[in-house]
């Protein structure tokens, strides 16, 4: 079989697996799936890009909406362009990205608020609090740490990987850079990395989103859940004209 076809099955079993909770992490989901497609023996280069595997998972998503409305209206409607249309894929990739944070159980010493979901939650209502209308910025602060339930070895990167396509440069230099505030705040941050983050136009949004990124780590304050949060956006984004 060609070497992209078996990529491709490990992608959609990757997909399979975290789909149906099986697995929580795309890292671990990937390499479960290559060892049953492969047989044993895969490198790392073998395995599928997360975004692959997050568009796989997009198209499960799909063809159980599609099926419900079936079921409940006794047809299938014709929600082709609907479900096609890339405001809606976006938004229903973040709802896919955002759920698995609930089981990501972070450090209680620097993270006393308990799981990833609940912090970024609170970051993207200090967020909105500062920015509401802007739609980058809500977006860096609600996705930014996506990629724990991906690859908990380089998140930042895992994250980038997956949403490219789905956010803007901006939304992505941000969350790219986020965690390089406190050092360049300290001073434990190379003199030409302080220079490039300085030199951007979006440096006070940077600093302005680690502020939300250190003060979301509240015990027992009311957030708004997953669809609000994502509604809030959509409208943010209906008003600029998208």
């Amino acid at each position: 079989m060609a070497y992209y076809q078996l990529r491709r099955q490990v992608a959609f079993e990757a997909a399979r697996l975290l789909y149906a909770r099986e697995e929580t992490e795309y890292h671990r989901a990937k390499l479960r799936a290559a060892r049953r497609i492969y047989g044993g023996d895969f490198s790392s280069t073998d395995l599928p890009r997360n975004r692959d595997v997050r568009d796989q998972i997009m198209e499960f998503a799909r063809a159980d909406r599609r099926q419900l409305h079936a079921e409940e209206l006794g047809r299938l409607p014709d929600l082709t362009a609907e479900a096609d249309s890339e405001p809606r894929d976006r938004f229903l990739a973040f709802t896919m990205l955002l759920e698995p944070l609930e089981r990501v159980h972070q450090n209680r010493e620097s993270h006393p608020e308990g799981d990833a979901l609940y912090h970024s939650l609170q970051v993207f209502a200090l967020a909105r609090d500062e920015r509401p209308y802007d739609e980058e910025f809500l977006l860096a602060a609600l996705l930014h740490d996506i990629g724990k339930a991906i690859d908990p070895r380089d998140h930042v990167a895992a994250a980038l990987e997956v949403l490219d396509g789905l956010i803007t440069p901006r939304t992505a230099w941000l969350i790219e850079h986020l965690h390089d505030v406190p050092g360049l705040l300290d001073g434990t941050i190379g003199i030409r990395s302080r220079r490039r983050l300085q030199a951007s136009e979006d440096y006070d949004d940077l600093v302005l989103l680690a502020q939300c990124n250190r003060a979301g780590r509240s015990i027992g304050v009311h957030v708004p859940d997953v669809p609000d949060a994502l509604d809030s956006i959509r409208e943010v984004a209906e008003m600029c004209g998208e």
